[in-house]
C-alpha cells in the first residue's frame, strides 16, 4: 500500500489524538476532569525536583509567558504548588503535588490501557512491528518540548528540535 507522505503523516497525528483523548477520557473518569494534554508534558518537565517558571519555558520550549500561564492552569487544577526560590526574590519555584503525582501514575496507566486496546485491535505482532518502526523512524529526539516545537517555524534540513531539552517520563 503507498499512502502519500501528507497522509501518514495525518495518520500518525490521528493516531496520537486517539490515545490522548482516549487517556483524558479515563482521567476525567478518575477525578481529573480538568487535565489537558498540556499538563502532562508540563508536570514531566517540572519533574520531581521542581523548577523555576524560566525553566519550565525552556523545557517546554516556550515562553516564559506562556510557561507562567500553564503554571497558573496548573496550580489552578491542585497539580503544582509554588514556592520561593532561595536568594531570588522574583523567582518562582514550581514543585508536583501529591495530586499531580496521583495523576501522573493514572496517566501513564491510562496509556497503558489505550496500548492494550490497540494491540487487541492489531494484534501482537503488527502492534510489535509498529512500535518497532516508530521507535527507528523517531530515534532519541526530545519530545519534553513537543509543546513549543508546534509553535516554530520549522529549520529547513533540521533534524532536531533547536529549544528545549529531554524530560523523563514519568506518565
Amino acid at each position: 500500500m503507498s499512502e502519500p507522505g501528507w497522509r501518514v503523516v495525518l495518520l500518525l497525528a490521528g493516531a496520537f489524538r486517539d490515545a490522548v483523548d482516549a487517556l483524558h477520557g479515563e482521567l476525567a473518569e478518575q477525578g481529573h476532569p480538568e487535565a489537558r494534554p498540556l499538563h502532562g508534558f508540563a508536570l514531566q518537565a517540572i519533574g520531581p525536583e521542581g523548577c523555576t517558571i524560566n525553566e519550565l519555558g525552556h523545557r517546554l520550549g516556550v515562553s516564559k509567558q506562556a510557561a507562567a500561564k500553564t503554571a497558573a492552569g496548573l496550580e489552578g487544577a491542585g497539580y503544582v504548588a509554588r514556592g520561593s526560590v532561595p536568594g531570588d526574590r522574583r523567582a518562582v519555584q514550581l514543585r508536583c503535588t501529591p495530586r499531580a503525582e496521583e495523576f501522573l501514575a493514572a496517566s501513564a496507566a491510562g496509556f497503558e490501557h489505550v496500548m492494550d486496546r490497540w494491540r487487541n485491535q492489531l494484534g501482537a505482532v503488527r502492534f510489535d512491528a509498529m512500535v518497532d518502526a516508530l521507535a527507528e523512524v523517531a530515534g532519541d529526539r526530545p519530545i519534553g518540548d513537543l509543546p513549543g516545537w508546534l509553535t516554530q517555524t520549522p529549520t529547513r534540513g533540521s533534524q532536531t528540535p533547536t529549544r528545549g531539552s529531554q524530560t523523563p517520563t514519568r506518565g
